[in-house]
Parts: C-alpha cells; sequence; structure tokens
C-alpha cells in the first residue's frame, strides 16, 4: 500500500511567507544602509577629499608661529636705547588650566613667587580672556626654566617660553622717551580682527612713547613652524620653518649717552631737561624724573610697584617735557625783550627800579631794587620793573606776537601721542575763556612770565633755539632729515644779537646765574634764570619753609657756545625754589658732558654719592621703603631698610640740589 505524503498545514505556508518577506524587506534595508555607506564614503574621499585631508595632516603636522623680533631703537651713533635680549618665561593659559590652586602652588615652590604676585596672577586669571597667557615670572634662571619643564607634565596649563624680553639699559633715564612694551589688552585682540599673534605667550606690543607711536614698524612679522608629531603630540621631526622678519630699527637723534646723564643729573628732584641741537631741532636728550623703568613694565609689574608710582605726588608716570605746563617765570623775558626791540623801544632807554611799580592803586613787585636799568641790565639782573613799565607801552598784542614767533603755545610736528601746548593768553583769548577784558594789569603780569602765560619744557626749549639761532627750528626725533632749519622770519637779525648778548651777561657778568659758568676754558653758556610762583601765599614766596609742594618752580633756559650757538637746553625743576640755585647747574653738567664728559662724569659721581646711589639704588630702596610703610614683604633683589622713625623727613626726603 501506498503511504501519502502529509500535507502542509496552513501555519507552516504563513511561516513561509512571512519568512520570505522579512528576508526581503531585512535584504532592501542592508542594501539600502550599504549604499548609504557607499555613497557617504564616495562623498568623503571625493566631494570632501580636501577638507578631509587638511584635517587629517593637522593632526599630523603641528603648526605653530614664531613670533617677530622687536626692531631696535637707537641713538645717533647706533648706540642701543631699546634692545632685545634672551629670556625665560612661565606663562599660564587660563583655558587649559582646569584645577588652579595645586598649579599655582606648584609655581610658587619652584619660582619663590611672593604673596603679592600670586594675588595679581589670580586677579589676571579672572579677568583675560580664556586664551590669553598670563605671566608668571620673567627672567628666570636657567635652573628654574629647567624645573618647571621637568615637571611641566603634571602642571597643566602652564607654558614655559623661551625667547626675547625687551631691555632698555638705561633704565628710568629713558622711560619717558621711548615708552614701554606690555602685553595687549582684549580691545587690541579685536580690533586687529583676533590677530594670533597677539595671544602668543610672552608676545608685547607698545603700549606708550615711541614704543607705541611706532608700532607697526617695530613689531615686524611673525615666522612659522611646521613639525609632524604623535597623536598624544610628541614632536617626531622638523619639516620646514618659515624665519620672522625682525621689526625696522629706528634710529632717533638723541645722544644715549647725555640722555643717560641727564636723567641721573636731575637726581631727587622732580622735573624734566631737554638739550637740543639749535641749527637743526634735533633733539639730543629729552628727560623727565622722576619716572618709571620700563623694564618693570615689560618684565610685569607688581601691584605694589605700580600703586608706588601713582601715589608719588612728583608724578613720575607724567612725561613733564611735553605734558607738564608751568608759567616760565623770568625765563620769559628774553621774549618779552625782543618784542620790545620789535616794537621800537630803544635797548638804551633806562627806567628807574625802586623796587616796584605802581598801577592804579596795586603794587607790582620787583626783586629788588636795581635803581636805573636799560633792556641789557634788565635782562641781566632780573629786574621786574622795566618790564612792568615797558610792556605797558607796548600792550600785550606785541608780546603775544613775540611769544608764538619764537614757538610757545605752538603743536609740534613729532610722533608722540599727547603733548600739551601750553597758552599764550592776550585780549582775544581772556574773552573766550573767562568772557571778560583784558588789562594792564594782566599784561605787567605776563610781562614778567607770571599771570595766565603756561609753557612745557619743550616749548621753553625751542624758544631759546630760535632766540641762539635765529632759525624756525622745531623738535625733531628721527635721524631722516639733518638740513638746516629755515631762517626766523619777522625778527630783526640785530635784536636778536641785543637778547643774546643780555642773555651771556646773565651767566658770565653781574647776572643772577653764576652757577652756570662752564668749568671750561673756550666755550661759554648764555642763559636765563626764571622763579615762577605757584600758589599766592600771605607769607610770601614758596621758600624752603613751606612744603614742598607750594615751593616756587625753578626754571632755566640756555644756549652754548654764547658767541656760536650750536646747542639750546632748558630745565624746569618743580618746587626748586629758584631757577639759579636749582636748574642752572643742571644745565650747566649737561653742557659741560658734550664736551668734556669725563669731568661732566666725575661731578655726577660725586653728587650720586651724596643722593645714596644711581638711580636704579634710589628706585630700589624708594620701592623698598614703600613696602615696608604698607606692612608687605620684602622683595627679593631689594635693599633691606629699617622701621620708619619720626625724625625721618616729614616733606618725603626729597631735597633740591
Amino acid at each position: 500500500m501506498k503511504r501519502r505524503r502529509p500535507s502542509l498545514s496552513i501555519n507552516d505556508n504563513m511561516r513561509k511567507t512571512m519568512y520570505s518577506r522579512r528576508a526581503i524587506i531585512l535584504g532592501g534595508a542592508q542594501l539600502g544602509v550599504a549604499g548609504l555607506l557607499g555613497a557617504r564614503m564616495a562623498w568623503i574621499s571625493i566631494a570632501e577629499n580636501e577638507q578631509w585631508q587638511l584635517l587629517s595632516e593637522s593632526n599630523r603636522v603641528q603648526l605653530s608661529l614664531i613670533p617677530p623680533r622687536r626692531g631696535w631703537i637707537v641713538d645717533r651713533d647706533g648706540q642701543p636705547i631699546a634692545m632685545n635680549r634672551s629670556d625665560f618665561r612661565v606663562d599660564l593659559i587660563p583655558d587649559r588650566l582646569h584645577d588652579r590652586e595645586p598649579v599655582l602652588a606648584a609655581l610658587t615652590e619652584l619660582l619663590d613667587l611672593p604673596s603679592d604676585e600670586i594675588a595679581r596672577i589670580n586677579e589676571e586669571l579672572d579677568t583675560v580672556p580664556g586664551a590669553q597667557p598670563v605671566q608668571v615670572a620673567a627672567g628666570l634662571e636657567w635652573e628654574q626654566f629647567a624645573a618647571v619643564n621637568v615637571r611641566l607634565p603634571e602642571l597643566p596649563g602652564v607654558a614655559p617660553v623661551q625667547g626675547f624680553a625687551r631691555y632698555y639699559p638705561a633704565g628710568a633715564a629713558v622711560g619717558h622717551l621711548v615708552g614701554y612694551v606690555g602685553a595687549p589688552t582684549r580691545e587690541q585682540y579685536l580690533e586687529e580682527d583676533e590677530d594670533p599673534l597677539l595671544l602668543f605667550p610672552g608676545f608685547k606690543v607698545g603700549k606708550d612713547g615711541l614704543e607705541k607711536t611706532f608700532e607697526d614698524s617695530l613689531r615686524g612679522e611673525p615666522g612659522a613652524r611646521r613639525a609632524e608629531v604623535t597623536a598624544r603630540g610628541q614632536l617626531v621631526r622638523e619639516l620646514d620653518t618659515r624665519p620672522d622678519r625682525p621689526g625696522e630699527t629706528l634710529q632717533l637723534t638723541v645722544d644715549a649717552g647725555l640722555q643717560e646723564y641727564i636723567g641721573r643729573r636731575l637726581g631727587n628732584e622732580s622735573g624734566a631737561a631737554i638739550v637740543m641741537n639749535c641749527q637743526t631741532g634735533d633733539v639730543l636728550a629729552m628727560a623727565s624724573m622722576p619716572c618709571f623703568d620700563p623694564n618693570s613694565f615689560s618684565d610685569g609689574i607688581s601691584h605694589p610697584e605700580y600703586n608706588m608710582l601713582s601715589e608719588d605726588e612728583r608724578v613720575p608716570l607724567r612725561n613733564k617735557s611735553l605734558l607738564g605746563m608751568y608759567p616760565p617765570g623770568s625765563t620769559f623775558k628774553p621774549a618779552a625783550a625782543l618784542a620790545l626791540l620789535e616794537a621800537g623801544v630803544d635797548p638804551e632807554e633806562s627806567i628807574y627800579c625802586d623796587g616796584g611799580y605802581t598801577l592804579g592803586n596795586r603794587r607790582f613787585r620787583c626783586l629788588g631794587v636795581h635803581g636805573w636799568v636799560n633792556m641789557h641790565q634788565a635782562i641781566a639782573r632780573s629786574c621786574n620793573t622795566y618790564f612792568y613799565a615797558m610792556s605797558r607801552r607796548v600792550g600785550i598784542q606785541r608780546i603775544a606776537e613775540a611769544a608764538r614767533r619764537l614757538g610757545l603755545g605752538a603743536e609740534y610736528p613729532i610722533p608722540v601721542a599727547n603733548q600739551n601746548y601750553g597758552t599764550v593768553p592776550d585780549d582775544e583769548w581772556i574773552v573766550g575763556r573767562h568772557n571778560r577784558e583784558w588789562t594792564e594789569a594782566d599784561t605787567l603780569n605776563t610781562s614778567i612770565g607770571q599771570g595766565y602765560l603756561l609753557t612745557t619744557p619743550l616749548q621753553l626749549t625751542v624758544m631759546s633755539a630760535r632766540i641762539a639761532s635765529g632759525r624756525d627750528v622745531n623738535p625733531r626725533f628721527l635721524q631722516n632729515d639733518r638740513g638746516l632749519a629755515n631762517r626766523l622770519t619777522g625778527v630783526s637779525a640785530e635784536n636778536l644779537q641785543l637778547v643774546r648778548a643780555a642773555m651771556d651777561e646773565v651767566v658770565n657778568g653781574a647776572g643772577t646765574a653764576p652757577r652756570a659758568r662752564l668749568p671750561l676754558d673756550d666755550v661759554r653758556l648764555a642763559g636765563k634764570t626764571g622763579t615762577a610762583q605757584v600758589v599766592n601765599l600771605s607769607a610770601g614766596r614758596g621758600g624752603r619753609g613751606v612744603p614742598w609742594r607750594f615751593r616756587d618752580h625753578g626754571l632755566f633756559v640756555s644756549f652754548a657756545p654764547a658767541d656760536d650757538p650750536l646747542y639750546a637746553c632748558a630745565v624746569v625743576v618743580e618746587h626748586g625754589m629758584s631757577g639759579g640755585r636749582a636748574a642752572s647747574p643742571v644745565a650747566r653738567d649737561a653742557i659741560t658732558y658734550l664736551y668734556d664728559p669725563d669731568r661732566a662724569m666725575e661731578e655726577l659721581e660725586r653728587l650720586e654719592e651724596g643722593w645714596g646711589g644711581d638711580i636704579f639704588t634710589r628706585m630700589a630702596r624708594q620701592e623698598a621703603e614703600y613696602r615696608r610703610d604698607q606692612g608687605l614683604a620684602p622683595r627679593e633683589g631689594l635693599p633691606i631698610v629699617p622701621a620708619r622713625t619720626n625724625s625721618e623727613d616729614e616733606d618725603g626726603g626729597w631735597q633740591t640740589t
């Protein structure tokens, strides 16, 4: 009997059908995914080939900037005023610093950081953008730098940098002249289209003075380095390097030796001294003291040191040469005399001085009783009475015109961010400024350099240079044009010679500046002293018996040689009490340096011995005393000073020389 094959059940048929459908769907899905993957791979390998090649290359190759070396600033003979020197430094990158406290603790141990520096670092870490480096320390010894590098794997966010730092050999003597460099601010970074160079650890830009004015040419162009690295960033090999292009060298008209000498010669005084070639206008020296040390700003100035500078009543952060404004006092009398001569006054006409001049019911005092004096004698002996009487005769307009012709009240075309222009008042000025009419009393005050008349030390130097040379000189700082200035128009050469002869008498005859006589046999200095009243004291003029800030200013303008002028000089000593006593010896020694440097240096070394050392020594002691008075820990490298006693000079210890 034949057996029949059993028929499939309905359930088996359904299972078979379902399995086939699932296989088709799954196969289709797999095919679709494979197609998508293939299309994506084709897109990546063909359409996006360049992009992924670059990403792959960036993982393999590390690109890094090479910051440019800053251009030097040199003097007229090529001597460095601002230069670069090798520097080991350590910075922190906030973005990479995840646990601040242990890192700072380790750096404090390795670098022996004082507490005020730790406070500064913490403050900057809280305020600067995440990618901008914060300086920890600069100018490190090799041993300290190596110790940080050895422990670098356990110090995330720490960036040791070996590069170049700005260095100013003369320190504070050139601070106001060249300015200083510092880390770029966030505003500068945004203004320069987020230039990555500005975020490079240790990179500095000009912040003030010539460093800021000529930033574009001094900065240079960065280089770049390509290196092959592992996935962990370890160096495999150097690929290629594009060197940086250093900044351009900036050559000044300044004499570096004279600049440093004058900065040192001003000593503990607060003031300014400028020397200029009166034939060309080349500025040979422009010192304003006291001053900050630009090396401190380059290295990263501490809060205590900056606070000490900003709180000092002698204002070391202000460039007094360009921004200080002072009544010129009797140094204005040569300009007033020139106005009288141009107005037709006979220089031989005499005026009787009985100790003053009466205008209405007001008495204008003179500095003494001079008897009968003509113009020559009035300049030499600084007789106010003569100028009161004669200026009333010619009027303020003649005096103001002569002052402006000699460079007062002018803006000079010099490469600085800020300069004050002073004030040369007249009848039109006083209406616009004080809404009143000009009076004869105003004329009398102006004629002796008081009243509303204000000048800067640079303007006084230009005035002296124009009187000395008869040329329309303007100050020049760049060594690019050595031509002589044009002749001064509207002024008689004979009248200029009369004024110069009287200024020669001031120093070398029976005048007010015998201390200014040069210790040289064949060179004479001509000049004019000035004492400018600061406040109207009921007890009289501001001398040693009043607080320092109420004392009169001492001024002196000069030129040499008297018979064939080449150099012009102006010195202002704030609260120096008299020009003949405080200012004229500075000018004498500055001009002596130009002719006999060895003799001038002997005098300077003798003076510095009495002042307590050179600029660096005195500034270090001043900072040590400030830290002591503020209860701060002594800083390494500063002298140890004893506790303050009640016998110390309440006036700050700054005496005139």
